[in-house]
């Protein structure tokens, strides 16, 4: 039996995700790759985060979503899962934003960190 939970998200763009976790100072590896799991057993991921314990955890294409695969009983990371994935999808949407807004020809004008943790951002695009 696989000891392995898939966990859904709402992260569609790897682009975003890598810069997100770079944002955090987490190292990660690209490319497809074996996750590593209880008992050598492995799941396949796009994007692989190795721990000291011989397990990581993952993010993995399901056809919709990446979602983090990790075998949770051996969870070692600063945070808790809820508090990984927090930080993980606060940071996937404020590279989604900049990286749309800018897209859309607008450019960050201000930024600001609140007490609570969220980030407020003012775009603006001067039109001829």
């Amino acid at each position: 039996m696989s000891h392995f939970s898939q966990i859904k998200t709402q992260i569609r763009n790897l682009a975003s995700l890598q810069a997100a976790l770079t944002d955090l100072g987490i190292d990660w590896k690209p490319g497809s790759k074996a996750v590593r799991g209880y008992r050598g057993q492995t799941h396949n991921a796009e994007i692989t985060i190795e721990q000291d314990n011989g397990y990581d955890l993952g993010f993995s294409w399901n056809g919709e979503e990446y979602e983090m695969v990790a075998d949770l009983q051996y969870w070692q990371q600063p945070l808790s899962v809820d508090g990984f994935l927090r930080q993980v999808t606060q940071r996937y949407a404020y590279h989604t934003v900049i990286n749309e807004t800018a897209r859309q020809g607008f450019q960050v004008t201000e930024q600001h960190k609140n007490e609570d943790g969220s980030i407020r951002l003012l775009v603006q695009r001067w039109s001829a």
